[in-house]
This record gives C-alpha cells, sequence and structure tokens, in this order.
C-alpha cells in the first residue's frame, strides 16, 4: 500500500538517516524560508519548517534523490507536508479516542532492537553517542525518548486503522480498468524483470512405519505413562526420553495453541483434559503422545507432550517410494486429484497442495528446480523425494504442472489483481484521511511563508 507505507515514512526515522543530515537542505541548494517557520498547523500542533527539512534528511539518506532545481525542492516539501498532516491528523484522532491505547511495555521490544541495531555499526559506546549528538540528540537516553515516541505514533496510526476497519468505516473503493492501466504505465519503467514461474499441484507421500515399528514404540510410551501415573515428574521425563526435539529441551513445553492448530487426534484430546491430568497415549501420524495440559483458555490450552516415534528402515522407505509411482500411475489413467490426494497425500505435513499461486522457480528448494526443469503445462512430474523433517526420512512429491511462465517483462494483465487491490486501498485510504482532515483544522502556510521571504530577498 503505498499511501500507508508513506504515511509510515513520515513518522520512521531510519538509524542511518539520523547519523547523515547534512547541515540544513539550504546548504545544498536553498528554498529561501528561514528555517523555524511554521508551514502547517494541525489542530494545535505546529509543523515547523525544521522539520520539514529533518524529513527531507531522513528520506535522503534513506535513497531520496532530492531535485537540484529550487522550485522542484519547493514541490518536494509541499508533497511532504501535506504528508506529514496526514499522519499527525491520524495520530491526533488516535489519541483522542479513549479505546485506543499504547503502553510502553507494547514498544519496549521494538525500541530495543532499533537501538541494538544501530549501537551493532559502532565501536565503542562513545562513538555511538558522538554520533548522536551529531545528529542533534543530546544523549542516548535523548535518542531513546525520540524513537520511542516515533514507534507510540506508528502504534497509534496502526491501531486506529484497524479500528476504523472494525466499525465498518472504510469502505472498499472500486477501481477502473482505466485506472489500472494508467497505474501500470506510471511504473512499467520502474519495474524488474518478471521472473521465470511455474504454478502447479502436487501430492506427498510420506514413508510409513511398520506395524512392527509401532508396537515397539507403543511399549515404550506405555512403560512411560505408567512411570507418570505413579508419580513420575513429567517435565523431567519428558526431557530424557520425549523425541519430539523442538519440545524435549523445554520438559514437553508446546506453549499456548488454539483449537484446531495440532492434528486432529492430538487436538481432540488436549481439548478434553483438565489441568494437571495426563492424558492416555494418543496416536498421531507422528507417532505416540503423552499429553499433560498445564492452563487453559477459550478456545486455547497450554500443554505438554511426550512423543515416542515408531523407527523407520530402508524397506519402508522403499514402500512409500514404490506408493508414489503407482499414485502418479493412478493419476495418469484419470483417477481425480482430488481422490488421490484424499487417499495418499500427507495429511501430517504442511506441504501445500492444490492448485497454487505461481512459485519463482528460483526460490524453490533445489529437488524441485531439478524435477520441473524442462518441462511444459500440464506434465506429470516422476516422484522425486525431499526430506521429511518430522519423521526424519523421505518422502516423496508427485507432481502435474498447471502454468508455467518464462522470464520476461511484466504485462499488466500479470498485475492486474495487485494493482486493482492496492489502488482500491490506496483510495480508501485517501477518503479516510480526508474525512479526519475535514473534522481537524487544518491550514499549509508554506506559500505565505515563501512569499514573505521572496519578498524580504534583495533584487
Amino acid at each position: 500500500m503505498k499511501l500507508l507505507s508513506r504515511i509510515a515514512l513520515a513518522t520512521v526515522a531510519l538509524a542511518a538517516s539520523v547519523l547523515s543530515w547534512p547541515t540544513s537542505l539550504a546548504a545544498q541548494a536553498p528554498i529561501n524560508i528561514p528555517v523555524d517557520k511554521i508551514v502547517a498547523v494541525v489542530g494545535q500542533q505546529p509543523i515547523l519548517w525544521s522539520d520539514v527539512l529533518e524529513e527531507i534528511s531522513q528520506r535522503r539518506a534513506a535513497g531520496l534523490q532530492v531535485p537540484e532545481d529550487s522550485t522542484a525542492q519547493l514541490a518536494l516539501a509541499k508533497s511532504i507536508i501535506e504528508e506529514m498532516i496526514d499522519v499527525e491528523v491520524m495520530v491526533q484522532r488516535a489519541k483522542a479516542d479513549t479505546s485506543i491505547t499504547v503502553e510502553d511495555a507494547d514498544l519496549t521490544n521494538t525500541v530495543e532492537q532499533q537501538m541494538k541495531r544501530l549501537r551493532d555499526n559502532f565501536k565503542t559506546d562513545g562513538e555511538f553517542a558522538a554520533a548522536l549528538k551529531g545528529g542533534g540528540f543530546g544523549n542516548v537516553e535523548e535518542y531513546k525518548r525520540w524513537l520511542t515516541d516515533q514507534a507510540r505514533r506508528r502504534a497509534l496510526q496502526e491501531r486506529l486503522v484497524a479500528k476504523m476497519k472494525q466499525d465498518g468505516k472504510m469502505i472498499s473503493v472500486a477501481v477502473s480498468e482505466e485506472e489500472i492501466t494508467e497505474a501500470f504505465g506510471r511504473e512499467r519503467e520502474r519495474l524488474p524483470k518478471r521472473p521465470a514461474t511455474v504454478t502447479f499441484r502436487q501430492i506427498v507421500v510420506p514413508t510409513v512405519a511398520s506395524e512392527a515399528s509401532k508396537k515397539i514404540a507403543y511399549a515404550k510410551a506405555e512403560s512411560i505413562y505408567k512411570d507418570l501415573t505413579t508419580g513420575g515428574d513429567f517435565e523431567k521425563i519428558a526431557k530424557r526420553v520425549s523425541e519430539d526435539s523442538g519440545s524435549a529441551v523445554q520438559g514437553g513445553d508446546l506453549g499456548w495453541s488454539r483449537r484446531g492448530q495440532m492434528v486432529p487426534a492430538f487436538d481432540e484430546m488436549m481439548f478434553l483434559l483438565p489441568p494437571g491430568q495426563i492424558s492416555p497415549i494418543v496416536e498421531t501420524q507422528f507417532g505416540f503422545h503423552i499429553i499433560r495440559v498445564d492452563r487453559v483458555q477459550p478456545a486455547e490450552r497450554k500443554a505438554r507432550h511426550i512423543l515416542i516415534k515408531p523407527k523407520y528402515d530402508s524397506a519402508d522407505v522403499a514402500i512409500a517410494s514404490m506408493r508414489a509411482d503407482s499414485v502418479l500411475a493412478l493419476w495418469e489413467k484419470g483417477t481425480t486429484f482430488d481422490t488421490l490426494v484424499a487417499r495418499y497425500h500427507d495429511t501430517a505435513s504442511d506441504e501445500a497442495k492444490g492448485v497454487l499461486e505461481p512459485f519463482e522457480r528460483s526460490r524453490l528448494p533445489e529437488s524441485y528446480q531439478k524435477a520441473f526443469e524442462g518441462k511444459k503445462n500440464g506434465d506429470f512430474i516422476t516422484p522425486f523425494p525431499v526430506d521429511d523433517k518430522q519423521r526424519g526420512v523421505p518422502k516423496y512429491v508427485i507432481a502435474q504442472l498447471v502454468n508455467v511462465v518464462d522470464e520476461g517483462e511484466y504485462t499488466v494483465q500479470d498485475l492486474r489483481n495487485q494493482i486493482r487491490d492496492q489502488l482500491s486501498q490506496e483510495k480508501s485510504y485517501r477518503r479516510l484521511l480526508d474525512g479526519l482532515r475535514k473534522d481537524t483544522y487544518v491550514t499549509v502556510l508554506l506559500d505565505a511563508a515563501e512569499k514573505k521571504s521572496a519578498a524580504s530577498q534583495p533584487n
């Protein structure tokens, strides 16, 4: 969203920009307006010319090309003033709404991260402090307070927009084909090359453990269950025996989970358990679980588990490979995709299926790139293995290419939906801002200050 991005930019001071301000824009190509003249007023808040110069300096450091012509510079300044007014109007409106609050605790993490990123650019604290002074800050704490204020202003804007959307006050605005074509024309020369893409659908066939291996894993889980029900410490046992590497080191802690977030059997048991009670053994695609719920909230549970996985061997992997070959044969003979997905697809994984959005070829995993190389629309892809990180064995991908697009120049057709969505959102935000400005005292004094300054210059 270009409009919202510009609004956000008006309140963001990049670390690099703060430390590379020029002494003034006028030192490079003067605009004949005295520093610290009031150039706009929003409500009771003035916007000073020095504020505008500061904003220009920040944007220059972030890559903005400031024109050399003084008339063009003035046009840029006017544009930036309008954006600063938009920001101030939103901030004032958010502050006036008692339902919108931003606590200091909400900002701490963001500010600390910004401070750390900036501090890491300097060898010593002394160099850091000196650079801040060069940027107009008395000390590190003053700069931190300033960062906090900027973060608060951004948060107020974001929460105001969210509330307006929730209240139905941001109405979707129609966009015409002419507007889409015009927007594409304006940006066309700046667009990068359209990358080569591929759209595909896939079925992922997992490696399944043998029944004998499952029995051994279940017997181990049963022994652990007996230890737990006779007084064993759940967290200590989880650290020692759980085969879920992600949670074992935390004593099996899975954190908070919402309903539907886990696989069905696990999810169902987790929401049946009262706090503190140990579940019977639950089998999922990953193995055998013993679950304990520690805390509950509506539609949310904080739980721990111990996972025992069945062992896989080369025979299991070979069977999965043959099963994938069979799936491909069925697909090529006309069995519907949905039927094959329901029967064979790895429901335990987060692998996408169906007809997807285009993927950039260069960003696909190497195994996919190799398998798709030289293929065309409609081609079926011979099963190929990919790592199954959850089980520690290969799983097999069978795919069909739906649309193959070579690298080239973007067309308006390629970007029509994105352009339409962006323009609609920009119009919606502009309508919101215009409405807020109508309800707020706003006056722009730049033209008057410019004329007065010009009149004071000698002929």
